[in-house]
């Protein structure tokens, strides 16, 4: 952000990292001008912003009250850039969005391709977090909105649009459970299941749903990757048991086959498009939601 001093990026960096080689390899600048930088401005400011510690830097309680600063002064030039934008459309502006890690791979890929290609002046940024931090970002506006399975932490936030995501059984095409229309856990047994571990989103709901059928779910291979899961799936080294978000790509391209679970008491998952409750979006950022709403109603599970 060219309104702000070369200190002030660096200075949030090196509070982010924890490290000033850390924070100069992030930014692809050396790590004597960052140095450089936060001495220059502890020399002003007359106190240390950072404890130097034997495993990195920390804020020191001025650092702290500074970073808060610093980051209201980005808020409010982010707030700004959104206003000036909005006077000129969408022939230039800046939408930041938040989305868990089963989305890395099609549907949000695919709608912010659309988007861009016809809005060459709009550029987007995606950060991937966990369920919690993604409501926790969109609730405090460090994202214009975010992509999250139902979240417990709701009050703060309004739903835009929703989409059915099913837990589920992956396997290979030509698996045996591909004839089964309605796939329970029990059916899993057979064929080494590979259970989501924590802190996957969907890991306590999958275990739980083991422990009810009297089965230890410890027992069985476990990944906290869904990538991974997806490998071994289809390296045939057993079925999967994940939500339909994580093997939509794979399917679609004919690389994994998907059956929801027909347990009881299996609460249904749902993916959910969120904004700050009260928030004044862009134009680009409700140009971007217009295009993922079309993407969640192709990616819901039918």
């Amino acid at each position: 952000m060219v309104v702000f001093s070369r200190f002030t990026g660096y200075f949030v960096a090196v509070a982010q990292f924890g490290s000033i080689r850390k924070a100069a390899e992030a930014l692809h600048v050396s790590a004597s001008a960052i140095d450089r930088q936060i001495l220059q401005a502890e020399a002003e400011i007359g106190t240390p912003l950072f404890e130097r510690l034997a495993h990195g830097l920390r804020p020191t309680a001025a650092g702290e009250i500074f970073l808060k600063e610093v980051r209201g002064w980005q808020k409010a030039y982010r707030r700004a850039r959104v206003q000036v934008d909005d006077l000129k459309g969408l022939k230039r502006g800046h939408v930041e969005v938040a989305i868990i890690d089963a989305l890395t791979e099609g549907m949000v890929a695919d709608a912010i391709g659309r988007l861009t290609a016809d809005h060459p002046g709009l550029t987007v940024g995606i950060q991937v977090l966990d369920n919690e931090d993604i409501a926790r970002s969109v609730a405090a506006g460090d994202v214009d909105f975010g992509l999250l399975l139902q979240s417990a932490s709701t009050t703060d936030l309004e739903i835009r649009a929703t989409a059915a995501a099913p837990l589920g059984v992956a396997f290979p095409p030509g698996h045996p459970l591909q004839a089964s229309s309605a796939v329970r856990v029990s059916h899993t047994l057979d064929f080494k299941p590979i259970l989501p571990g924590p802190p996957l989103v969907i890991s306590e709901q999958v275990h739980a749903l083991y422990r009810r059928q009297g089965m230890d779910a410890t027992a069985f291979m476990s990944c906290n990757n869904t990538q991974m899961i997806r490998s071994l799936v289809r390296q045939g080294v057993g079925v999967g048991v994940l939500c339909w978000l994580d093997v939509a790509a794979d399917v679609a391209h004919g690389r994994l086959d998907f059956r929801p679970l027909r347990d009881m008491k299996l609460a249904p998952l749902t993916l959910q498009l969120c904004v700050a409750a009260r928030r004044q979006l862009s134009h680009g950022a409700r140009e971007a939601i217009r295009y993922l709403e079309a993407g969640m109603a192709d990616e819901a599970y039918r």
